[in-house]
């Protein structure tokens, strides 16, 4: 664990951090780096090495002098690792990854295996002969989409010692919100329903560091009804000495930072957090 991680605290972020979407409100009309995003949230998660692998050399530099201390990447495996190969002879791959983020090592959050749809209980040696090569130094959150992980039935129970062994996290996908409704001709709420998965929130930390990602509504209200048991547990979470994450998504993320903000205001009525900065984009709005 590292000295920044000694307190218990929540970090918050959303699903990127580059969007043109958030000029003028997160960002200022012309902004929109690694550094302005920072200064409101302190975590993100990075989807971009699931498609793409590895950064170069020179883009983790830049990361490296652009995010404080107290910031955290939740970077995913390569989908050329865990749906490609499914985890099959990736270890020279594996290194290789970690080895490209070497200078973001003290601000990685919980790094994401982001499991196949089709991987089921059967291909568990393979996640655990990972698990097993995992760097101690180095978080671990582990996303399981087949259905048999969601029945309370031997192959779940055989998951969650996996992950409580290893001292990994499960990543808690919330979908609830995104399927309450049909999408009623909204492209984007319709696209989003296509692509995650819907399966049932489990909600237990098998580690230090539980992971939350919550694909809200286009619809504040039903955010609002969905978040409200969220607000208790994550309080517990960090009441126990954990430092939970949550990373918040909406159907096209334009609504993110601001659904990011208000479930964050219903936290710090409830637990013992610090405010949220203010948005850079509003504060220069503010000017004229």
């Amino acid at each position: 664990m590292t000295p920044r991680d000694a307190a218990p605290r929540l970090h918050l972020g959303l699903a990127m951090w580059a969007n043109p979407e958030w000029r003028g409100t997160l960002y200022p009309p012309h902004g929109g780096g690694l550094e302005e995003y920072a200064r409101v949230f302190t975590t993100v998660e990075g989807n971009t090495t699931f498609y793409s692998g590895a950064p170069r050399a020179e883009t983790v530099a830049a990361w490296a002098r652009q995010a404080p201390a107290d910031f955290r990447f939740c970077f995913k495996l390569p989908a050329a690792l865990t749906h490609e190969r499914r985890l099959v002879g990736v270890e020279a791959a594996f290194d290789a990854f970690l080895d490209a983020l070497a200078p973001l090592h003290d601000r990685l959050g919980p790094l994401m295996v982001q499991l196949p749809r089709d991987f089921g209980a059967e291909e568990l040696p393979r996640l655990e002969a990972l698990l097993a090569r995992w760097p101690a130094g180095i978080p671990c959150a582990v996303e399981v989409r087949h259905s048999e992980f969601f029945h309370k039935g031997a192959a779940e129970t055989a998951l969650n010692r996996l992950l409580i062994t290893h001292g990994a996290d499960r990543v808690m996908l919330d979908v609830r919100p995104l399927f309450s409704t049909p999408p009623g001709g909204h492209p984007g709420l319709l696209q989003a329903q296509r692509e995650k998965p819907r399966r049932p929130l489990h909600v237990l930390s098998t580690a230090g560091r539980p992971l939350v990602r919550f694909i809200g509504h286009l619809d504040p209200a039903i955010n609002e009804r969905y978040f409200a048991a969220w607000i208790e547990r994550l309080g517990l979470w960090i009441n126990q000495g954990k430092t939970p994450f949550l990373l918040v998504h909406t159907p096209d993320n334009r609504q993110a930072p601001e659904l990011a903000r208000r479930l964050h205001a219903r936290l710090v009525e409830h637990c013992s957090l610090p405010p949220l900065a203010a948005f850079p984009g509003e504060d220069q709005a503010r000017l004229f």
